[in-house]
């Protein structure tokens, strides 16, 4: 048994650690802007899409540091590679149980607004279901193994996202 209380020391099975699905969508998004352009809907109008994106970004930042803030307070890794030793659910995860893949989702959101690309944008649903079935399916599944009862509770008290 675990300082928990818990028996499962094992990790959630993600598909990929969630950074590098980000990454892997950015560099897709850039390589097929310059390949194929894809018409922004606020044409020529620099300050509007810098604006709308920084502050998707600065919101994203907010949210992603206010969810690793959370996890390094209560001493449980970030990385979905190594087991979680506490449920966190006060804080900024008392309103969100991702707030670090949904201020992922701002930030890349934001970098697309601000860099006119739409294959980024494009690239957001895709994505979204990569990191929906593949990363988050499997961390609530073993959450819910690890923390049984404490976490459906949680699950029932709070949203997914928003």
């Amino acid at each position: 048994m675990d300082q928990a209380g818990q028996t499962d020391s094992g990790t959630a099975g993600v598909i990929a650690r969630p950074p590098l699905l980000f990454l892997a969508a950015f560099l897709i998004g850039f390589v097929l802007d310059r390949l194929l352009r894809l018409p922004f809907p606020i044409p020529g109008n620099d300050q509007v899409t810098w604006i709308i994106g920084g502050s998707l970004i600065v919101i994203g930042f907010a949210l992603f540091a206010a969810g690793i803030r959370n996890f390094m307070r209560a001493e449980t890794p970030v990385p979905t590679n190594e087991p979680t030793r506490v449920l966190v659910t006060t804080g900024i995860h008392g309103w969100t149980r991702n707030p670090i893949y949904l201020g992922m989702f701002l930030i890349y959101g934001g970098i697309g607004v601000a860099a006119q690309n739409m294959w980024i944008l494009v690239l957001t649903l895709p994505l979204a279901i990569l990191i929906r079935y593949g990363v988050v399916a499997r961390e609530e599944a073993y959450l819910e193994r690890r923390f049984g009862d404490a976490y459906l509770d949680y699950r029932q008290r709070v949203r997914r996202w928003l």
